[in-house]
């Protein structure tokens, strides 16, 4: 992970920013402030600074996470550690990995785990420092007792490390995140690490019989043009029919492949859909599946870092994520925090083969509290219908729109297709159209002078639909010096299949936003002054010329998820 991305991680790529010289082992959380606006409710989060890979060992989930010692901006990072039984509520742990030997003592960057004869073992990218310059190499830890349920203390065998050392031919400086492994039928692992050749993304891939010795295969798993520096590579099997997640190592006709990489130059994330001959250890994508940044991604909004892992005990794969700030560096040192994880989702094929789906853990409904239904009606052109009863700063909201007659549609220019995220800021919320702007309005102030809008709009190509959906943070705050980027993206939509849906999951300083079930999702980072807490306000609203009809609309308040620390078990226990 490059030093100028902020967040956290459990064995996967994502980070967080904490309190200086503050251990994760202590009861910090109590000496936090409470009444900051912009904390969540539900999303991880470390209690103070700045915030790699997730597993599930004997039926306890563990998150690793980049976490900074020097306060909320990047520095002196270290593997943070976290302990669920559900994926919603979490105890802290002390940290899993500091920097301490010759082969990391300049920084523990991210990595992921690979359970090898069932036992976890987390490989990660250590910095060395010689002749006055810093370079990458990977490193491996091992839990210290495997009957601790927590897996507590983790050791680094002196002895291997660094199990890949400098390579000559390999940009020192560019060369971390190694992913999780997967094993051959030949049984022999592999590993792919990230990389560049001059600005040419690339993922090399090392074998190993023993899991410490490995070799560097002499092509790449995969490269791609003019992408920059490839960060937090992830490459794992989906299967072609049904939604249950498979074991990484599982190859053959029946699964496809995605490979994904964080791109340094852009801090996005994109995905494609492929094939992996392991016989040559070569992925190759799709035709029509596009390998740069203007395709597909896990989430278009605020996103990077990612990294899946599979749930063996329910059978899915989850995708976490790390979540940046769009506040100011020096209004995140107010805070005394910058970054969160965005809420665990499961990860599946479409149905068309040419994308992956995303949809919230089952365990997120366990917070949901006070639900709120609206009756089916018409939403006449311009209107706003408030959501009643709702604690509208720490919700989930589902909602279900009607298609409207294709002759009710604006037409669409094809060229929008290149750059939605263009196309949202030029037609933002308040631009008027045909079939849209249509949709929710979240974290708005009671005279809307504040408001995060999402929305779809409809158009027509040669009889053909396409919906556009887009998060408008433009007027998500009076604070001038935040960060109000719009996005958006186009949705491959079946009329005669697909529900023309919007799940959203408000929390504070963050919208989730998943459309169409899931074929895209936005996340957002707003900070109002105004609609904070209790004065946050929920609306639906049709800004079109046509009406648009809601066919249902569910929300829920949510509960606040339980953050612990272990040794505050400990005192209540005794």
């Amino acid at each position: 992970m490059a030093k100028n991305a902020v967040s956290w991680f459990t064995t996967f790529c994502s980070y967080f920013l904490i309190g200086r010289g503050v251990e994760a082992s202590q009861p910090i959380c109590k000496s936090l402030q409470n009444d900051q606006p912009y904390r969540t409710g539900y999303h991880f989060q470390p209690s103070r600074n700045w915030m790699n890979g997730p597993m599930i060992y004997n039926g306890i989930y563990h998150l690793f996470y980049q976490w900074s010692t020097s306060g909320s901006v990047w520095g002196d990072i270290v593997w943070a550690h976290a302990t669920s039984t559900d994926l919603v509520n979490w105890i802290h742990h002390k940290h899993a990995i500091v920097p301490s030997e010759a082969f990391d003592i300049e920084g523990v960057w991210s990595g992921s785990v690979t359970f090898v004869e069932r036992k976890p073992i987390i490989q990660y990218t250590g910095i060395i420092k010689s002749n006055q310059w810093n370079y990458q190499v990977q490193d491996m830890a091992v839990p210290k007792d495997l009957s601790d349920p927590y897996l507590i203390e983790w050791v680094k065998p002196v002895e291997h490390n660094p199990v890949i050392a400098h390579i000559e031919g390999i940009n020192a400086s560019a060369f971390r995140d190694p992913t999780t492994a997967w094993q051959g039928p030949d049984g022999i692992w592999r590993v792919t690490i990230g990389s560049k050749v001059e600005n040419d993304g690339v993922a090399f891939l090392f074998r190993s019989d023993d899991f410490i010795t490995w070799t560097k295969a002499e092509q790449p798993l995969h490269s791609a043009k003019e992408t920059g520096m490839w960060e937090c590579p992830d490459f794992f099997p989906v299967a072609v029919d049904g939604m249950e997640g498979v074991d990484t190592s599982v190859m053959g006709p029946s699964v496809k492949h995605v490979f994904k990489v964080s791109l340094d130059d852009t801090k996005h994330d994109y995905y494609t859909i492929g094939t992996y001959d392991h016989e040559k250890d070569k992925y190759t994508p799709d035709e029509g599946s596009i390998d740069k940044d203007s395709g597909l991604k896990f989430d278009y909004g605020k996103f990077y870092a990612s990294k899946t892992f599979f749930d063996n005990e329910k059978n899915r794969r989850v995708l976490w994520g790390w979540v940046t700030e769009s506040s100011s560096v020096e209004n995140d040192v107010k805070k005394g925090w910058a970054g969160l994880q965005a809420v665990p989702r499961t990860l599946w094929l479409a149905e068309n083969g040419k994308q992956v789906k995303q949809w919230p853990v089952e365990e997120i409904k366990q917070l949901r509290t006070g639900r709120v239904s609206l009756p089916s009606k018409v939403l006449a052109g311009g209107s706003v219908t408030e959501v009643p009863g709702l604690t509208a700063s720490q919700a989930d909201v589902d909602v279900i729109f009607e298609l409207p007659k294709l002759e009710d549609v604006d037409i669409m220019d094809p060229s929008w297709v290149d750059n939605p995220q263009l196309l949202c800021s030029s037609m933002p919320a308040s631009v008027k159209g045909k079939s849209g702007p249509f949709g929710l309005l979240a974290l708005a102030s009671k005279n809307f002078e504040e408001q995060t809008a999402i929305f779809f709009r409809v158009f027509n190509h040669q009889n053909k639909y396409f919906v556009f959906m887009c998060s408008d943070q433009s007027r998500s705050s009076l604070e001038e010096s935040n960060e109000k980027t719009t996005y958006g993206a186009f949705i491959d939509f079946d009329p005669e299949h697909d529900k023309l849906s919007l799940r959203s999951l408000i929390d504070h300083s963050i919208v989730e936003s998943f459309g169409v079930e899931g074929k895209v999702v936005i996340t957002a980072r707003v900070y109002p002054k105004l609609a904070i807490d209790n004065e946050a306000q929920l609306y639906v609203f049709n800004n079109g010329t046509a009406n648009v009809k809601m066919s249902s609309l569910e929300a829920w308040s949510m509960k606040k998820a339980e953050i612990k620390y272990l040794e505050e078990l400990k005192t209540s226990d005794s």
